[in-house]
């Protein structure tokens, strides 16, 4: 499988760049993506939530009413939980959402998001991304040149670039990583998926391993 190779200001370089069909034209498995993407979520939590329960509600132990007599239910504490302040049953308490998932199966995954891109050609290759500096305004050059300004994109580098990090980062609809940090969630969520040239390689080997 090949696609064109493009420069930064949306221009065709004429070269094609070759893309392994063990990585990127794999039949799509929908399940191994749904556990990867629910693994992704579940990191994300927090998980700091708390209600009191009624030992720890600050309150008096009196009995509030006699046991017998008065017609109502019985009545042995303030804090229990059918009056008002009263502690909560079986309330949320601190806890760790996340969980673990084969390493094949979470390449698996991966795989099958990035043969989804290719299949929607929302998949675009650049010979390199680089500014002198970081300015947003050359993003966005960048983005109108290559046709993704209303979309939301994943851009994909090779390794770390701080001026174009930098220069993204303002912009909510799209997200520069480096490639050890491509995740199914992300590639799903974009509409289109940006990769330089030199994060080709560098994927398909650590996808294949």
């Amino acid at each position: 499988m090949e696609l064109a190779v493009f420069k930064q200001n949306g221009e065709d370089t004429g070269r094609k760049v070759t893309l392994s069909d063990d990585i990127f034209g794999i039949e799509p498995n929908d399940h191994a993506i749904y556990l990867d993407v629910k693994q992704y979520l579940a990191a994300q939590r927090q998980g700091t939530h708390k209600s009191k329960e009624r030992n720890e509600i600050a309150g008096s132990t009196k009995k509030i009413k006699k046991q017998k007599g008065t017609g109502g239910a019985r009545a042995g504490s303030i804090k229990a939980p059918n009056f008002r302040g009263g502690g909560r049953v079986f309330g949320p308490r601190p806890r760790d959402y996340s969980f673990k998932l084969n390493k094949k199966l979470k390449r698996l995954a991966r795989r099958s998001a990035l043969s989804y891109k290719v299949k929607e050609n929302s998949l675009l290759v650049l010979e390199s991304v680089s500014f002198d500096a970081p300015k947003t305004k050359s993003y966005i050059s960048m983005l109108q040149g290559l046709s993704l300004a209303d979309k939301k994109t994943l851009f994909v580098l090779p390794e770390n670039n701080k001026n174009v990090y930098l220069s993204s980062r303002n912009l909510p609809r799209t997200k520069v990583i480096t490639v050890d940090s491509v995740n199914t969630y992300d590639l799903l969520n974009a509409d289109s998926l940006v990769l330089c040239e030199g994060s080709v390689n560098k994927l398909e080997t650590l996808l294949s391993l």
